[in-house]
């Protein structure tokens, strides 16, 4: 059985000042950082975002007032650690066309997965010219761009077997040496078909 990952459903009606506060660029960077690498410090968080300790600090303590990240365990008694909270932060599509507020964070996140995928491709194509991943990674990675005709029923029947599939085999795999961190990106965009003038 997959292990399922921890979930903080977003309610625009409830959470407006977290909606508010995790629309800035770097807080959703920041969380995204402490999601794929696990604790870090402000310090540490700093060099990876080339911002300044003060910088990240900031935002840190933010993302911690609206309960996205806590304190871990900490190292020594000097400098604080970060954790996230969550695995997966999500929210209901239908429910955030509601204002323009919410419309502007769900546009402030998919526009930090954007940056994020093209942040993860450089990663692994310096990975892979310097040597650093196998060839046994050279075939399963990669793009798809497949375009497809499917109902709402359909696509949301695709996402549903995605998440599970994922976590199936991340369950599988997570005893295994041969392992590395994987990051996948998917989206499923309908469009009219029509181009735009």
């Amino acid at each position: 059985m997959p292990t399922p990952l921890t979930r903080r459903v977003l309610d625009p009606r409830q959470d407006t000042a977290a909606l508010k506060a995790l629309t800035h660029p770097l807080r959703i960077r920041l969380l995204g950082l402490l999601r794929q690498h696990g604790p870090a410090t402000a310090s540490e968080l700093a060099e990876r975002t080339g911002e300044s300790s003060a910088s990240t600090s900031y935002h840190l303590r933010v993302l911690a007032k609206y309960a996205f990240i806590a304190e871990a365990e900490h190292r020594d008694g000097r400098e604080r650690r970060w954790r996230s909270v969550h695995d997966v932060t999500s929210w209901s599509n239908a429910a955030m066309t509601d204002s323009p507020e919410t419309r502007a964070f769900v546009d402030a996140a998919r526009r930090a997965q954007l940056e994020h995928l093209e942040r993860s491709l450089a990663a692994h194509l310096a990975d892979t010219g310097a040597g650093r991943l196998g060839p046994e990674w050279t075939e399963p990675s990669g793009f798809t761009d497949l375009v497809l005709r499917l109902t709402p029923e359909s696509l949301t029947e695709l996402w549903d077997t995605f998440h599970r599939t994922a976590l199936e085999l991340a369950a599988r795999d997570e005893g295994d040496a041969r392992g590395a961190q994987v990051v996948l990106f998917a989206a499923g965009l309908p469009v009219s078909g029509e181009e735009e003038a």
